[in-house]
């Protein structure tokens, strides 16, 4: 009776140290799911524009979209990110882009665009923040960008 009781507590013991494991790995699963509070790290010159495959190289005209399935993708060129956007039409989270004259990132609803030539891509925009001397809105830029049928080289 004592072995069929001694049993059946390391029995437990195993099951209790299982369930600790089980919801440590739960917890850790979750806390890697959860999606980015900011802009991501782009690994420069690394980092590949989702769009155009080219390497992220110029922080001054790159850009990030996050999608609600927790994907990060890097541009090299606002025009880029706008095109794919219209193209892929992704479930986007965030939208960053990376300021052309100060290192800072604007949100969607915090930027602005400004002609500039050249940029990586030929677009011919660049990001300043939004409400500055002759920028351009985010939907004046997409329709920009998007009423062309190809992205200029």
């Amino acid at each position: 009776m004592a072995d069929a009781v001694r049993g059946r507590v390391s029995g437990w013991g195993v099951a209790a140290v299982a369930a600790v494991v089980l919801a440590a790995l739960g917890a850790l699963l979750a806390r890697a799911q959860q999606a980015p509070s900011g802009v991501e790290p782009v690994a420069w010159d690394r980092a590949a524009c989702a769009h155009c495959r080219m390497h992220v190289g110029d922080p001054r005209f790159a850009a990030q979209l996050q999608t609600e399935e927790g994907e990060v993708l890097n541009f090299d060129d606002p025009g880029c990110l706008l095109r794919y956007a219209q193209e892929r039409r992704p479930r986007v989270r965030a939208m960053y882009f990376h300021d052309v004259r100060d290192d800072r990132w604007w949100a969607r609803d915090e930027v602005g665009f400004v002609t500039m030539a050249p940029t990586p891509m030929g677009y011919g925009i660049a990001a300043t923040r939004r409400g500055a001397p002759g920028a351009m809105s985010y939907e004046q830029a997409f329709a920009r960008v998007t009423a062309r049928g190809e992205a200029p080289r």
